[in-house]
């Protein structure tokens, strides 16, 4: 099988200014019958984004109350380094770091697809009560039935899907824009809130505590099972996410003219939001409601690859990146107490929130 490189110019409708973009190479296999678009500004900033992820991930592993040089870090998880320095880095802190990295990817790769989607920026997991179905279908289990890990999965599983599903119903069921269904997630998120503060009210004092601090978003005391929910995920998921992810670009342009173009836009809309859902209802299984990851990340994304396309890799790398920064920083922002991360997201999502609106406001437009 040979391969031969060409170029290409296309036009980004989508950003400012629309016009004639820089050629990007197209690399041809299988005699040229199959074409790959390579988009060299989005490659290169998806990987260092990751690439930063990990550094902040290894400056993580290294700093704390007791603290590791980083070569010791990266020893240890090679699995050559003395007993101790294995039990600090790869016991206590290492499941916190991964969950971190896993489900700031799952909430900036659930939020691109979201967003591309809806066609809209506020078109989150976030604000369409997708991850407060989560947080329900968990309380449920955690305060009602008393269970705990794999349980409480499956329950913020169900009740993201029935949250999702609600929400579609809504805003879908006589025809309608994508703005109604980002109005009934936010009434609908509403609702959840109410139902989550009366299932805390109910439940004892001590479980009440434990599920209002999970409620914010938490990385603290993440186990290897909390990995393994939200990492089993993000593997099965991403790869389905990238053989759909291409047509989302089609999609954007309306569902009549994507159909002319030959993209199965129910099965591919269907496909992506389950994708979606189930990200979210992982990551939020994992760690909490964490807000406004899937918001920011994949804007910021965008932003730096100038990508005319939904950019699910470099969400996903900005995603894990904004995490487990904001991770390190919840740790560090106060010498007596770890803060719930998030309440570092929280405040950094709500000024970009601030920022955007702002933003197109000024430019004469809503953003709905």
């Amino acid at each position: 099988m040979t391969a031969t490189t060409s170029t290409v110019t296309a036009t980004d409708d989508s950003a400012p200014g629309a016009g004639p973009v820089p050629r990007r190479p197209v690399v041809r296999v299988a005699g040229g019958r199959v074409a790959l678009r390579l988009h060299v500004r989005g490659i290169a900033v998806g990987g260092l984004l990751a690439a930063t992820a990990l550094v902040v991930a290894v400056l993580a592993l290294s700093t704390g109350e007791l603290p590791v040089p980083p070569t010791d870090v990266l020893v240890s998880l090679t699995g050559r380094a003395d007993a101790g320095t294995d039990f600090v880095v790869r016991e206590l802190r290492l499941p916190r770091v991964l969950a971190g990295l896993f489900v700031g990817a799952a909430l900036g790769l659930s939020g691109a697809i979201f967003q591309s989607l809806t066609r809209n920026p506020l078109g989150s997991p976030d604000l369409v009560g997708l991850t407060l179905g989560a947080s329900t279908g968990a309380l449920v289990v955690i305060l009602v039935l008393d269970g705990s890990g794999p349980a409480v999965a499956a329950g913020a599983v169900g009740g993201c899907v029935a949250t999702a599903a609600a929400v579609w119903l809504l805003a879908f069921r006589r025809g309608g824009q994508t703005y109604r269904l980002i109005l009934m997630g936010v009434g609908i998120a509403a609702l959840l809130e109410a139902l989550n503060s009366f299932l805390i009210v109910r439940a004892r004092l001590d479980e009440a505590l434990s599920a209002r601090v999970w409620l914010i978003g938490s990385l603290n005391s993440r186990t290897w099972t909390d990995v393994a929910i939200v990492g089993v995920a993000l593997g099965l998921l991403l790869p389905v996410a990238l053989r759909y992810g291409g047509r989302l670009r089609m999609l954007s342009v309306g569902d009549e003219l994507a159909a002319l173009l030959g993209v199965p836009v129910g099965r591919t809309r269907a496909v992506l939001a389950g994708v979606g859902v189930v990200l979210a209802a992982a990551a939020t299984a994992a760690a909490g409601p964490v807000g406004f990851v899937a918001l920011a990340a994949p804007q910021l994304a965008a932003r730096l690859t100038r990508s005319p396309g939904a950019g699910l890799l470099p969400a996903a790398a900005m995603g894990a990146l904004l995490l487990v920064a904001s991770d390190w920083v919840a740790q560090r922002a106060l010498t007596d107490v770890q803060l719930p991360v998030g309440v570092v997201t929280g405040a950094l999502g709500g000024t970009y929130l601030t920022w955007l609106l702002a933003r197109e406001w000024r430019r004469g437009r809503t953003v709905g």
